[in-house]
C-alpha cells in the first residue's frame, strides 16, 4: 500500500492549508480502519497530530485542537486534514499513516501500517 500526502506548502500565520492523502496498489479490495497524521519539527521528535477511526471518531493534540479538523472519504481511501488559524510553531514535515487491510488478486488478507512521504508545511510571514 503506497500513501501519497500532497497540499503543503508556504502559509502567513493565520492562514489556511489543506492536506490530502490518498492510498493506492495492487490491492484487489482495502479496508482502511485508523487515518493518522503525524508531523516532525526540526529538531523535535515525530508526534501524533490527529487520528480518524473508520467510523469517524477523532482524536487531536491539545496543540491543534481547535484549528485542525481530520477527515475520510472511505470510497476514495484518502484522509484530509483541514488546518486553519496556522501558527508558526506548526511548522513541520506532516506525514500520513493508515492501518489496512487488504487482498491482492491472489491472497490476503494482509494487515499493513503504512506512511506517506511526508509533506512540508511552513508558516511564515
Amino acid at each position: 500500500v503506497q500513501l501519497q500526502a500532497s497540499g503543503g506548502g508556504l502559509v502567513q500565520p493565520g492562514g489556511s492549508l489543506r492536506l490530502s492523502c490518498t492510498a493506492s496498489g495492487s490491492f484487489r479490495s482495502i479496508t482502511i480502519n485508523g487515518m493518522e497524521w503525524y508531523r516532525q519539527a526540526p529538531g523535535k521528535r515525530r508526534e501524533l497530530v490527529t487520528t480518524i477511526t473508520r467510523g469517524g471518531i477523532s482524536d487531536y493534540a491539545d496543540s491543534v485542537k481547535g484549528r485542525f479538523t481530520i477527515s475520510r472519504d472511505n470510497a476514495k481511501n484518502t484522509v484530509y486534514l483541514q488546518m486553519n488559524s496556522l501558527k508558526l510553531e506548526d511548522t513541520a514535515v506532516y506525514y500520513c499513516s493508515i492501518d489496512s487491510i487488504y487482498y491482492t488478486a491472489y491472497d490476503g488478507p494482509h494487515a499493513e501500517r503504512s506512511w506517506g512521504q511526508g509533506t512540508q508545511l511552513t508558516v511564515s510571514s
